[in-house]
């Protein structure tokens, strides 16, 4: 199965920069998975570059020219006018250099346009990132950390090189990222201008664990990836992401902060905690409603012999919404509130009573007798309830388009 395209990526004009390291290798698996995603790549190739991997490789997996000389007018690989350079790096949406060698830095951060990728640089009025890869100790070498800073001073985005191995047989900082945190930095970057740029929003994800003994616990089907993909929808945005949750197994997104919790108490506080000066809760964890009376300080034993089985006396959680809802009417924090509610029975009824009873701006409910939406599958089919009485129904589809669905609404808000 293909990757589900990228809605912030798609169309944009992306110049990927591409200078002689071995870490060449992944800037290909990065011009592939972008123009996957939907965005437009032109690969500027260094000379040195080109000693690691032939311009014809990019050409391949991005379906578009591969530009890597600022003089020659003519061929596959040339400038298709003799300033086009200008045009390449005005028409943009973002530059991005990776692998970026230590001469590179040195050359952008003096202002040195020698070559295509260098004078590019110079012309381009788009977000400019860069990720360096360099052996040995070069990256920590104080004209190496001279030049980051002023880069950055400038404005330019420095992703962090990873530590690690080096082809010399070294270890240190200074290894090349991989195409996940390459794409997400890419992503960062991009949605600095976006609906919820400067906005402060949390999100919860997953089912709360409220435990029986030191081994056993009660939870329920939530994976938390309907969480998850709001809160790359909403860095899509723009917006700073915190991220309570209770999952371990799904890739965090990029750039989000994260608050981990187990039980519906510490889901409870970390929410009431982090809205203090929140411009948006979005409750899609799947919260307990009750919790054992009783913890067992060691593991429940079953007796030999015995058909015996031991009684579990349950006790209410808190509400968390209703909590929420009490601290909002004091400090007006946070600003929007977004319920969900999983239903299996009486859909619309029980969400509109939900959200009444809790104050709340939108809710987001979805019929979880259904096999292909809900919990434990990729889609989604739900119904968009808001405070003034209207439902905007949104049929099956990815739970990342519904979470799109979902931050658009809170941007409109």
């Amino acid at each position: 199965m293909s990757p589900e395209p990228i809605t912030l990526l798609h169309n944009k004009r992306v110049i990927l920069g591409v200078t002689g390291s071995i870490a060449v290798y992944k800037a290909v698996d990065l011009a592939s998975k972008l123009t996957q995603a939907g965005a437009l790549v032109d690969v500027i190739m260094t000379q040195a570059a080109q000693q690691f991997v032939t311009p014809l490789t990019f050409q391949s997996v991005t379906g578009r020219p591969v530009y890597t000389d600022l003089w020659r007018a003519e061929g596959s690989s040339a400038l298709p006018t003799h300033i086009a350079h200008v045009g390449l790096g005005e028409g943009t949406d973002v530059l991005a250099i990776a692998p970026a060698t230590a001469n590179t830095l040195a050359k952008l951060a003096h202002g040195l346009a020698d070559d295509l990728l260098s004078v590019t640089a110079l012309a381009a009025r788009c977000p400019l990132l860069i990720a360096p890869a360099m052996d040995g100790g070069m990256y920590q070498h104080p004209a190496t950390q001279t030049n980051i800073e002023t880069l950055r001073a400038r404005g330019a985005y420095l992703i962090e090189p990873d530590e690690g191995r080096f082809a010399s047989g070294l270890v240190g900082k200074g290894r090349l990222p991989e195409t996940p945190a390459l794409l997400g930095h890419i992503r960062l970057a991009m949605a600095q201008t976006g609906a919820l740029a400067g906005k402060r929003v949390v999100i919860t994800a997953g089912g709360t664990r409220e435990a029986i003994d030191p081994v056993r616990y009660i939870s329920n089907r939530s994976s938390g990836r309907q969480g998850y993909a709001l809160a790359q929808a909403a860095l899509d945005a723009g917006a700073a992401v915190t991220l309570i949750t209770t999952v371990r197994d799904l890739p965090i997104p990029l750039g989000a902060r994260v608050v981990a919790v187990g039980s519906a108490q510490e889901l409870h506080d970390a929410v009431l905690e982090a809205c203090r000066d929140a411009d948006a809760l979005i409750m899609a964890a799947a919260v307990a409603d009750f919790r054992p009376k009783t913890v067992a300080a060691q593991k429940i034993k079953k007796r030999e012999g015995s058909d015996d089985a031991p009684t579990l006396e349950l006790t209410r959680t808190a509400d968390i919404l209703l909590s929420v809802k009490a601290a909002r009417a004091q400090s007006g924090f946070p600003r929007l509130v977004v319920g969900f509610a999983a239903e299996s029975q009486d859909l619309l009824t029980n969400a509109r009573a939900k959200l009444e009873r809790k104050g709340l701006d939108l809710l987001v409910a979805n019929d979880i007798s259904a096999t292909d939406a809900g919990f434990e599958v990729g889609t989604n089919r739900v119904v968009i309830l808001d405070a003034a009485g209207g439902a905007t129904p949104l049929e099956l589809m990815s739970k990342t388009r519904v979470a799109e669905a979902v931050i658009a609404r809170v941007a409109a808000e």
